[in-house]
């Protein structure tokens, strides 16, 4: 079984593009925090993700760096000939679904203020003296 679940955060906005025959396709790089020791430094690896198909839409049109995601994907491993003739290789995580963990900043000037994205769903709050709807 090859099935790969990841949290972390963007290191750039998502690049999008389209294929020759018109499919798209997003790609873009996950910071994951590493376990380490107690009192240990914090380590992150860096995973470059690929998504196709509408998720890679949503994806380039919602996403910006920084924020939180939960990736479900497969790992692939391929090669490829480099422009000196060299066989190289690339790691890289096939996304099948993405799940936005934070929303975008509430205002455009670039905050760092990220909100969950159940944050409000459940309407303002009532405070013991009202009436309960139900």
């Amino acid at each position: 079984m090859n099935k790969v679940i990841l949290v972390g955060r963007l290191t750039r906005d998502p690049e999008v593009r389209y294929t020759q025959t018109g499919k798209v396709v997003a790609t873009f790089t996950l910071a994951v925090d590493r376990f380490t020791a107690p009192g240990g430094q914090r380590e992150a690896d860096f995973i470059p993700i690929v998504v196709w198909g509408k998720v890679a839409e949503t994806c380039g049109n919602s996403l910006t760096k920084g924020q939180r995601v939960l990736v479900d994907g497969r790992l692939q491993i391929r090669s490829y000939e480099g422009k000196d003739g060299q066989k190289r290789w690339a790691t890289e995580i096939i996304a099948q679904s993405v799940e936005f963990l934070e929303r975008r900043a509430a205002n455009a000037a670039g905050s760092e203020e990220h909100r969950p994205d159940d944050a409000g769903v459940f309407g303002p709050e009532v405070s013991p003296e009202d009436d309960i709807p139900f």
